[in-house]
């Protein structure tokens, strides 16, 4: 959705073919396009994408401190598979700083950092997880030892095998200060980024995003992943920075990742391609606007659908039917369900329209309940955990004791 501009339902997700991508578009107006950092989409995609490149990971995830990377050859070609010697985020940053460095200052560049911090496996460098584990995080408002229902990623989630049932006060103060520990160190590797720029003399003229991943429950609702649409994950940090935009100000409105191509043609006078399914956010820095939609949809896989307004939320499990309602003004970290309560009926049937409003919008046609149902009651104490390929070992013994 970041590279194509089009929510998931309109691109070919496994390898962006048929779309126009962002550093496409950029590259065929002048720009220097460079990538480093993890790539999903395959490697064809990529390589029209970007000019320059080194220390790009094809894949989803990987050993933080070996992780499989390639670069851009001189020849313009993909070298072989190498296993990067230093830690994940030093490692882009290194590849970054080095593009900086070495950038002639007269053409215009679009460099694309993605960092796999802070996704698991959670091993951050031992001073950054001491640091936390030092004086442990608290356990977020929404903490649960469990999500009382199958939300459709309970059996099969990876993430979700990652500690036991119930959750536990510990085991989630434990896992924040890794989380956290990634986090910092992530944030100290993007510090040095933005001194290279400064040093190379173009950080006045350079527009900085800084956007991410869905977040970790870490505890909130009783989950661990990011495989929910509750506000937890379904939230992304969005920061930009750079000539024309004012300083130390923030903006409410309701934005998605799919507005940064249409933001960053409107921003350089390049033209659109067609398909783009966001919108500029400029006129919300420059105060012409002060939204620029009224309400987002939040689909996930064939699980999960949501959609919400400044205020109000509806989540609804296709599968179950079980529905979900939040006003989230008075209750932001979504603790309690007012679907069934009468006097939040008229805005329960308005979510509803507007969630197939949306549907059709966007072309998913799953279908959705028309009306709620009680979802059946779990309980996943005790079930059996594997722990994946790239935990490490002191990962595996501490969470999963064997």
């Amino acid at each position: 959705m970041l590279m194509s501009g089009r929510s998931w339902f309109n691109v070919d997700t496994a390898a962006l073919s048929g779309a126009r991508l962002l550093p496409e578009i950029l590259r065929e107006h002048g720009y220097v396009t460079f990538g480093t950092g993890k790539w999903h989409n395959g490697q064809p995609s990529w390589r029209r994408a970007f000019m320059r490149g080194k220390a790009v990971m094809f894949g989803g995830m990987s050993d933080h401190t070996k992780v499989p990377v390639r670069d851009l050859g001189p020849d313009g070609a993909l070298t072989g598979e190498r296993i990067g010697e230093k830690f994940s985020s030093e490692l882009f940053a290194d590849a970054a700083i080095e593009f900086l460095e070495a950038h002639d200052r007269q053409r215009p560049f679009f460099a694309y950092v993605a960092f796999t911090a802070p996704h698991d496996p959670r091993m951050p460098p031992p001073p950054f997880r001491e640091m936390y584990e030092r004086r442990l995080p608290p356990l977020p408002p929404n903490f649960l030892p469990q999500l009382p229902f199958d939300n459709g990623m309970m059996a099969g989630g990876r993430d979700e095998n990652l500690g036991a049932w119930p959750r536990t006060e510990p085991m989630i103060r434990a896992q924040l200060a890794e989380y956290y520990g990634l986090i910092t160190h992530m944030d100290e590797q993007i510090g040095r980024i933005l001194a290279a720029l400064e040093a190379a003399g173009h950080a006045r003229r350079t527009l900085i995003i800084y956007a991410a991943d869905n977040g970790l429950a870490l505890g909130s609702h009783g989950l661990l992943g990011k495989q929910s649409v509750f506000e937890h994950s379904a939230r992304v940090p969005l920061i930009l920075a750079g000539p024309g935009i004012p300083p130390g100000k923030s903006t409410t409105a309701l934005t998605s990742l799919v507005d940064l191509f249409p933001t960053l043609c409107d921003v350089l006078g390049v033209p659109q391609p067609s398909g783009l399914e966001g919108e500029s956010l400029r006129p919300l820095w420059e105060g012409t606007r002060d939204r620029i939609r009224d309400s987002v949809f939040l689909p996930f896989m064939q699980t999960q659908r949501a959609v919400r307004d400044e205020r109000w939320k509806l989540i609804v499990n296709p599968k179950t039917g079980h529905a979900q309602l939040f006003d989230l003004r008075t209750d932001p970290h979504e603790i309690t369900n007012l679907v069934d309560h009468s006097e939040h009926a008229a805005q329960v049937a308005r979510l509803r329209l507007l969630m197939k409003q949306w549907q059709a919008r966007v072309g998913d046609a799953l279908e959705i309940p028309d009306s709620h149902k009680q979802p059946d009651p779990i309980d996943l104490t005790g079930r059996p955990r594997v722990p994946d390929q790239w935990q490490p070992e002191w990962i595996v013994k501490k969470y999963f004791d064997l």
